[in-house]
């Protein structure tokens, strides 16, 4: 699942390419998930600029002109592919502009889900949480932090492997209570949010350049089922939380 690095960078990617462009037609090829119908999505965006995209959350957000936006919510295996000489496979909808360019997003589960217009959502985007903002969220929170992390409701954007990545980076157990965590730690959760993901934005822009290639995960430290040892020698344990694996070193603290 695409995580909120690699969206930032996508973003990033799809704004170089296409903002500016007329969007000539757009092909909707699975209409199950839309939230209107295929028609009135071609009658809303067909023949308008695509001024901007942005990421929000787990979403990516498509200005149309003012007041016109499609958000683009991805799910577990949904992808953008640049449009070439052979057509997209999976296709749920193929974005056309003027001037023969183009991108499809694709999804072989038919799960990626569009939004024309969607409602504004008042809930923290993991970039922009402050300290202040992260502290009353944890307050007496009888929860795991990573399950908390996870939780899109709480804060959004952050997923499953950087998850364990920031609680990693702080020294903070995966399986300690939420409101257990004391204000030191929890100052070293802050930073960690916002160095894990903004060095993975670095990391992941450089390596893509200019091309809409998959999630990139090699300079993990911790989440990956091929690593034994983190880059200090660390034992890597793993176990379920919410069902989800989470991966894990002792020397994180855990609060309870």
């Amino acid at each position: 699942m695409a995580e909120l690095p690699d969206l930032e960078v996508f973003s990033r990617i799809l704004n170089r390419r296409y903002s500016g462009k007329i969007l000539e037609k757009i092909d909707v090829e699975v209409a199950g998930k839309l939230n209107v119908t295929a028609k009135k999505l071609k009658e809303s965006l067909e023949g308008h600029q695509l001024s901007k995209v942005k990421r929000s959350g787990k979403t990516l957000q498509f200005h149309f002109g003012r007041d016109r936006v499609l958000g683009l919510h991805l799910m577990l295996r949904g992808e953008l592919v640049a449009l070439g000489e052979k057509p997209p496979k999976f296709p749920v909808l193929v974005f056309h502009f003027k001037g023969g360019r183009g991108f499809a997003v694709t999804d072989m589960q038919k799960q990626a889900t569009p939004t024309l217009n969607p409602s504004v959502n008042e809930v923290p985007d993991a970039l922009e949480l402050n300290y202040p903002v992260l502290k009353k969220l944890l307050e007496g929170k009888k929860t795991t932090i990573k399950t908390l992390l996870m939780d899109q409701k709480k804060v959004r954007g952050i997923g499953n492997s950087y998850g364990d990545e920031i609680l990693y980076h702080a020294g903070i157990s995966p399986f300690s209570i939420a409101g257990k965590i004391p204000d030191e730690y929890v100052k070293k959760l802050h930073k960690s949010i916002h160095s894990v993901l903004e060095t993975a934005i670095k990391k992941i822009e450089k390596e893509n350049g200019d091309e809409l290639t998959g999630e990139l995960r090699d300079f993990m430290q911790v989440h990956s089922a091929k690593l034994k040892q983190t880059p200090k020698g660390e034992e890597i344990l793993s176990e379920k939380i919410g069902g989800r694996t989470s991966y894990y070193t002792k020397s994180q603290e855990l609060f309870h």
